[in-house]
């Protein structure tokens, strides 16, 4: 498709479709193109209202004030404050997973690690209670799925139920916040001021539900895409267990070589021109994330795995004013992830065939059974 274009349209999708690096890179940096939200209809209240407060889904001037405001609450320290508690829960769940395999003979590295992990990180980043955090996890797995298309009417209703009881679930703790202030991000948000502005309870919650989704599904399955590739590619999981220095690049090619978003939709502002193709005012162009991670104009042997790869100039965390502000606790999440696994389990490997989820837009793991 690169060869014959870097833009194609897509007829199941309904929008042209931008498959080369080059092109998804203005796709997501183009002021021209931006998200423009619009609401999925009346019965779904909740998830709208997550949305309309976005950063995520909004442009300047908004975008730029809650930008402001939410960087300036996790420019605190937060990263840095989570560091070793990450690498302590890495180090605990990697240990339960090596005991399993102890008892069993085998066990499921998706469900004992690559799952809990980030789920706890983003309990401890937000100071969600311990008792709390099991329901972190079945809420971002229900709101995601409306990202999805053709999405069956069941999975919209299961969205909308998770999105009204996170809603709820966060205006009580940030109530509990402002009165009683902890060391934790939503704290932090109750009480970032710029002049007279703040945030307001809306944007506060749309604020944490995007954390929790974009912190929560790209982690998950950053860790176990990329575990799978490692287990795949024996040569380089050799390499890292014996050169633990390696680390971050290999974190940055795990993000590139197994996207864990394909894709990313803009909607033109006004009439843009993409590659030859020209969008205009109102209507949407998507970049094909996993395409421009396999450019090889960009990457050489771009169907490689090479943890030494540098540089790395993957779109996986975004790219332009969008760029994602959690990149990097989710590189200290991956990275502390991978030592833990390479110390405890240097020889571990597939047992059966990993088992992929049904949908495109994220792209994840059912399962990953390991030895």
């Amino acid at each position: 498709m690169r060869a014959a274009g870097e833009v194609h349209w897509h007829e199941e999708l309904g929008l042209p479709v931008a498959v080369s690096h080059a092109a998804c890179s203005a796709v997501l940096r183009d002021r021209g193109l931006g998200r423009v939200w619009t609401d999925r209809g009346l019965v779904f209240p909740a998830f709208n209202q997550l949305h309309r407060d976005s950063l995520l889904e909004n442009e300047p001037p908004k975008h730029t004030r809650l930008r402001r405001l939410v960087s300036a609450a996790f420019g605190r320290g937060h990263t840095e404050r989570l560091r070793s508690r990450v690498e302590a829960l890495a180090d605990t769940v990697v240990r339960g997973l090596a005991d399993r395999i102890a008892a069993d003979g085998s066990a499921d590295l998706l469900g004992m690690v690559a799952g809990p992990l980030p789920v706890e990180v983003i309990g401890e980043l937000l100071g969600v209670p311990q008792a709390d955090r099991q329901q972190l996890r079945p809420w971002s797995n229900a709101i995601v799925k409306m990202y999805e298309y053709d999405l069956p009417l069941a999975q919209a209703v299961a969205a909308e139920q998770a999105s009204a009881e996170f809603t709820e679930y966060l205006q009580d703790l940030a109530t509990r916040r402002a009165a009683e202030p902890g060391v934790d991000l939503i704290s932090d948000l109750v009480a970032v001021r710029d002049g007279s502005d703040r945030l307001t309870g809306d944007e506060l919650v749309a604020t944490c539900v995007l954390l929790l989704m974009a912190g929560h599904e790209a982690t998950v399955n950053v860790i176990a895409n990329g575990v799978l590739a490692l287990m795949r590619n024996r040569d380089q999981w050799d390499l890292l267990v014996a050169n633990p220095d390696l680390l971050p690049t290999a974190v940055e090619e795990l993000v590139r070589y197994d996207a864990p978003l394909q894709l990313f939709e803009r909607t033109a502002t006004t009439e843009v021109e993409i590659a030859g193709t020209v969008v205009r005012p109102g209507t949407k162009i998507a970049a094909l994330l996993g395409a421009a991670a396999r450019d090889p104009e960009v990457f050489p042997n771009p169907d490689t795995l090479d943890i030494t790869r540098t540089p790395n100039n993957h779109l996986g965390f975004g790219a332009g004013i969008h760029y994602c502000v959690g990149a990097p606790l989710a590189r200290v999440e991956v990275a502390a992830t991978l030592r833990a696994l390479t110390t405890h389990l240097p020889d571990l490997h597939l047992t059966t065939a990993p088992k992929r989820r049904p949908e495109f837009v994220i792209r994840g793991l059912k399962r990953l059974q390991v030895a």
